[in-house]
């Protein structure tokens, strides 16, 4: 690809590497919201041929997502600063945020609905979840049981690594497709629906569906000592109040390969950005 004028606005580690991952391709990067003080501005950025957001661009009331930087900047702000026929590419994209872009011609472009990344996504996904199950597990995941609730991307590359440490897995899924390619894969499967007949079974829930599905009825029939881990984004799957009264141990692990492999991880977002901007002629 020839050189190229990108900014990386916001984001985690992840975005960070990304930022070095293209300026060693050759092109010019500017980064906004990735270091602690004062910022530039966004001074130039009209003049960018891509603008990258982070995953997800924004927080729900309408601020870049900057967790590696105390200070804040709406979307709007950006947008103000570009042109129309600009090219913006962000993660997990808002309808509100997609409106904005529209109304003022900007081209915006959800990388995380490509398939090529989330895919990808998955892998440093899922071997961070095992990560951390295994710091907090008081047993080996060898012989555990484990259920997973939703059999997509992230959940395919759990369950079956996983199983492979010698979990015993079981896929909690509505698709009768996903649940048929579950047990194809030597998993148990059950449907979503009838979770609260399963749940006294598992040491550890793993949550991939981003609607609320664990509430005080279903943290209630958990079993003594069970605990959750919640993967989905936002609203999350988990009725964090009940779980509070309860006293039902919740993770939320959400952005788990910014923080386990942000090299890999950008390595795969670099690739579907440039995927995007070729498919774009930008």
């Amino acid at each position: 690809m020839e050189r190229r004028h990108i900014w990386v606005l916001g984001g985690d580690q992840r975005q960070r590497m990304l930022a070095k991952l293209l300026r060693d391709d050759g092109h010019r990067v500017h980064t906004f919201g990735l270091e602690e003080g004062q910022q530039p501005g966004l001074e130039g950025l009209s003049l960018a041929h891509c603008v990258i957001l982070p995953l997800p661009a924004e927080k729900p009331e309408g601020e870049i997502y900057t967790p590696l930087w105390e200070g804040r900047v709406e979307v709007e702000q950006v947008l103000e600063a570009m042109r129309p026929g600009q090219l913006l590419c962000g993660g997990l994209v808002r309808d509100t945020l997609r409106h904005q872009a529209q109304g003022r011609g900007i081209s915006l472009v959800d990388y995380y609905a490509r398939e090529e990344l989330t895919l990808l996504n998955a892998i440093p996904t899922a071997e961070g979840a095992i990560q951390l199950a295994m710091e907090r597990m008081p047993t080996t995941i060898h012989n555990a049981r484990i259920w997973i609730l939703g059999f997509g991307r992230v959940g395919q590359a759990l369950g079956v690594r996983l199983h492979t440490l010698g979990a015993k897995v079981c896929i909690l899924a509505r698709n009768p497709a996903q649940r048929a390619l579950a047990m194809s894969l030597g998993l148990e499967a059950e449907p979503l629906h009838g979770m609260g007949e399963w749940l006294h079974c598992p040491h550890l829930v793993i949550n991939t569906i981003p609607v609320p599905l664990l509430g005080l009825e279903e943290l209630s029939a958990l079993r003594e000592g069970a605990w959750v881990m919640d993967l989905a984004s936002e609203p999350g799957g988990v009725d964090q109040q009940a779980a509070q009264t309860l006293g039902v141990e919740v993770v939320w692990a959400r952005g788990l390969p910014g923080k386990v492999a942000p090299h890999t991880a950008a390595e795969y977002l670099k690739d579907t950005v440039y995927h995007i901007m070729e498919e774009l002629g930008v």
